[in-house]
């Protein structure tokens, strides 16, 4: 049935009948997008908003970008998947191996959740040991390793993980170490009496919405390899967003391994895992060997249609200016709401780069987890509450920002940005 026959109220009652919560488990149950073009949706209610929720990511370069819309119809017509090597994938593993510093060989996958998996897989078999080391509040997607210390309600003992959701067995426990996210020291003491039983280290280069602090990245590459510690960088986000080359070339930090996603599949769902051809080989039988051989099979993997899709996606982010005019809309609108804020009065601290930033109620420094969660929640509330009622849409936490944004479209949000900081200033 068309979409379109449906009514907003009909729609939402489906939802509400067929699915858990009546949704998908991402954005509001409220929200049902039937359209995206360039820097804007539409609602199934004929609303219109700028997007700055993205899909959660993918859409960098927009919502029906006529390149990427025309190199996937012409796949369409050649055949949906295989099961089988093609020339799409093919051709995007060497795109991404060409970008990404560390990446010497890939292997795909159908979401970031499964190549966050595969890169603590791919330590444990390389290492041989079992214990990996994750940051308190740094996300990796929704596989069970994945799940701890994600968003603790209660600070742990050291380096104690705590799960983020029944249903994970409590063996996960012991197989995971946290430590704090831009903490060198507490890091160091934690690898330092660790190293023996861990297999390697997994982290957001940049966690979620916060930056490393000079120093902390290269830091970390030094402390694991001296241990000969595998560290991987969980791109999914970051990759071809930060820079063409992701966080590791934006931050000048190379790491083992990297998980991509989002982006690189141009609004389909696809991932992967890449790295130093040594630890990809364990994914190679005839390198590993029997015993040392990592299975890895995925009905989807490097799916012909959406590597076409991240393949004209790419193609447009080479093109020209596209990643000077995506940070310089991320710099006008963190001034926008910086400028709100300062001249209703409200306190609060903008954190992150142009390209993916954030906003928190508070006066404290912006460095590890619990200081974005110590924010004043009742004021973040109000203020996502008054940009969607202004057509500003957005994910919890963060702004996702598009090359596809034009002037009107920042100008509009900034004005959202005055109308939240007037209601926060009220109340």
């Amino acid at each position: 049935m068309e979409q379109q026959i449906h009514s907003d109220t009909a729609l939402r009652e489906k939802a509400r009948t067929f699915l858990p919560g009546g949704s998908f488990g991402n954005a509001g149950a409220d929200l049902v997008i039937v359209e995206g073009s360039g820097g804007r949706v539409r609602d199934v209610a004929g609303k219109e908003y700028v997007d700055f929720l993205l899909g959660s990511g993918p859409m960098l370069i927009g919502h029906r970008h006529p390149e990427v819309i025309e190199a996937v119809r012409r796949q369409l017509e050649h055949g949906t998947t295989f099961f089988a090597n093609s020339a799409p994938g093919i051709l995007l593993a060497e795109a991404i191996c060409e970008a990404m510093p560390c990446a010497e060989k890939i292997r795909f996958t159908s979401s970031g959740s499964e190549a966050t998996l595969y890169a603590m897989r791919a330590m444990r078999a390389f290492r041989g040991r079992s214990k990996i080391l994750k940051f308190e509040g740094g996300y990796h997607g929704m596989n069970d390793y994945a799940l701890m210390s994600l968003a603790p309600r209660r600070r742990s003992n050291g380096t104690e993980p705590i799960p983020d959701s029944p249903g994970i067995p409590e063996a996960i426990r012991d197989q995971m170490l946290v430590a704090p996210y831009n903490d060198l020291d507490a890091v160091t003491a934690i690898v330092e009496e660790h190293h023996d039983s861990l297999a390697g280290v997994i982290v957001e280069a940049f966690q979620r919405v916060i930056p490393p602090r000079p120093g902390f990245l290269e830091g970390l590459r030094a402390l694991t390899e001296r241990h000969g510690l595998p560290l991987a960088f969980d791109e999914v986000v970051t990759g071809f967003r930060f820079a063409y080359g992701g966080a590791q070339e934006f931050y000048g930090v190379v790491p083992d391994l990297c998980t991509v996603g989002k982006v690189v599949g141009g609004g389909f769902p696809l991932a992967g895992l890449a790295g130093r051809e040594e630890i990809m080989a364990q994914f190679d039988r005839d390198a590993a060997g029997e015993d040392g051989f990592l299975t890895q099979i995925g009905t989807l993997s490097g799916n012909p249609v959406a590597a076409t899709a991240g393949l004209a996606t790419l193609g447009v982010l080479r093109e020209g200016d596209a990643y000077a005019r995506l940070f310089d809309n991320g710099r006008r609108l963190m001034d926008g709401l910086a400028s709100a804020m300062r001249n209703a009065g409200v306190e609060a601290r903008i954190c992150g780069e142009p390209c993916l930033f954030d906003i928190v109620f508070t006066g404290q420094p912006i460095v590890d987890y619990w200081s974005v969660e110590n924010g004043d929640k009742a004021k973040a509330a109000r203020f996502d509450a008054v940009l969607l009622e202004h057509g500003v849409l957005r994910g919890k936490g963060k702004f996702y920002v598009s090359v596809a944004l034009t002037r009107e479209d920042i100008d509009h949000t900034i004005g959202a940005f005055e109308a939240a900081a007037a209601e926060i200033a009220r109340h």
